[in-house]
């Protein structure tokens, strides 16, 4: 029996593979795309949250059905190139220290720019902790809502995004304005 407290969860298809959307009570606690088998994220989810996410088709919770649904409209929205910014609730139970300081800097971050990890360092408060934010980054739970894709390398080159950064680039080059070249930061005088 599935307890009125059991976070729900919706798969949503975009441009990037599938995301995955799981909310609780409080907000979002995940949204990514993902590879592989549902299963497989599924069982990663729980163990993280110790409760089992559920199928949100029979519409039995109402607020994470509305949730859900905002979620998914904002990523359309955001995919078709009419949202810049994301309004949802987060559930920020999975992020501890540092890394909701930087994951919060990020947010800052507008759309279309990037900056690099030492530079959201220093927005999250600690100046040395470039990797760490590296760290924040690639292992967040609110993928494209929390644009960590817009955090580059200190050259401005992309790197990695979860071990895929053809995805990092075309969320780039989707908040790119058309025309304008990418990542060419100004060399040093």
């Amino acid at each position: 029996m599935t307890s009125p407290d059991s976070p729900r969860f919706r798969v949503h298809p975009s441009p990037v593979g599938d995301v995955l959307i799981v909310t609780t009570h409080e907000g979002i606690v995940t949204l990514h795309p993902f590879d592989g088998p549902l299963g497989a994220e599924l069982e990663r989810v729980s163990l993280a949250l110790r409760a089992v996410p559920v199928p949100d088709d029979d519409g039995a919770d109402a607020a994470a059905s509305a949730l859900l649904d905002a979620a998914i409209t904002q990523l359309d929205e955001y995919f078709d190139g009419d949202r810049r910014s994301f309004d949802l609730d987060l559930d920020w139970r999975l992020v501890r220290g540092f890394t909701r300081d930087a994951l919060e800097a990020v947010r800052e971050i507008p759309y279309g720019e990037t900056a690099g990890y030492g530079e959201v360092a220093i927005a999250a408060g600690s100046p040395r902790a470039a990797r760490a934010v590296g760290t924040a980054c690639a292992t967040t739970p609110f993928s494209i809502v929390v644009p960590v894709h817009r955090v580059v390398r200190a050259d401005g080159s992309l790197g990695e995004y979860g071990g895929r950064p053809d995805v990092k680039k075309y969320l780039i080059d989707l908040e790119r304005p058309s025309g304008v070249a990418a990542f060419e930061r100004p060399s040093p005088l």
